[in-house]
């Protein structure tokens, strides 16, 4: 388990196979369900395919990929952050994702703020986006908080959703 970064009170590490029986938890929860979609995740071996065909191969064939967020003070899995590389888009977008019991203490900005960072300091990447959706409310104040700015409309291709894409300019943003 290759640990990516820490912060005060947060380590973000690769994800593993091991870690299906919380993916599974994750991608169920409300607010993933709502924000970012049914996955059809239903047991631990979809999970695990979940896991094969996005984290883990994104690690491989990127460098970067969606990562576990735990506590520091118990290991305790919260959520997921980290960055992806879609086809559809310019640059490398950030996404983050939490269970409901770990939501409004701060932990995503605490994360994604230094997610931000180490994708500038420690990948060279310079340009950063994101995509959500138009009601979703804490993930938009969230982006701007670390520095992303409202760019356009959207839609990822053959889906009709309409999606908000924003982006930042990360050397700049680092002076935030």
């Amino acid at each position: 388990m290759k640990k990516i970064l820490d912060t005060e009170r947060l380590s973000l590490r690769m994800l593993t196979r091991s870690d299906a029986s919380f993916i599974l938890e994750l991608v169920n929860s409300p607010g993933w369900l709502e924000f970012i979609g049914d996955k059809k995740i239903r047991n631990e071996q979809d999970a695990v395919l979940y896991l094969q065909n996005g984290p883990l191969k994104s690690y491989s064939e990127h460098g970067f990929g969606l990562w576990l967020v735990q506590l520091k003070s118990s290991d305790t899995p919260i959520g997921m952050c980290g960055l992806l590389k879609r086809e559809y888009l310019s640059a490398p977008d950030i996404g983050f994702a939490f269970l409901p019991a770990h939501t409004g203490k701060g932990y995503a900005f605490e994360i994604a703020k230094a997610t931000r960072d180490y994708a500038t300091t420690s990948l060279g990447i310079q340009t950063l986006q994101a995509i959500t959706l138009p009601h979703n409310e804490r993930s938009i104040k969230l982006l701007e908080k670390i520095g992303l700015c409202f760019a356009k409309l959207m839609q990822a291709p053959g889906d009709p959703t309409e999606l908000h894409l924003y982006q930042s300019n990360l050397s700049s943003a680092l002076t935030n």
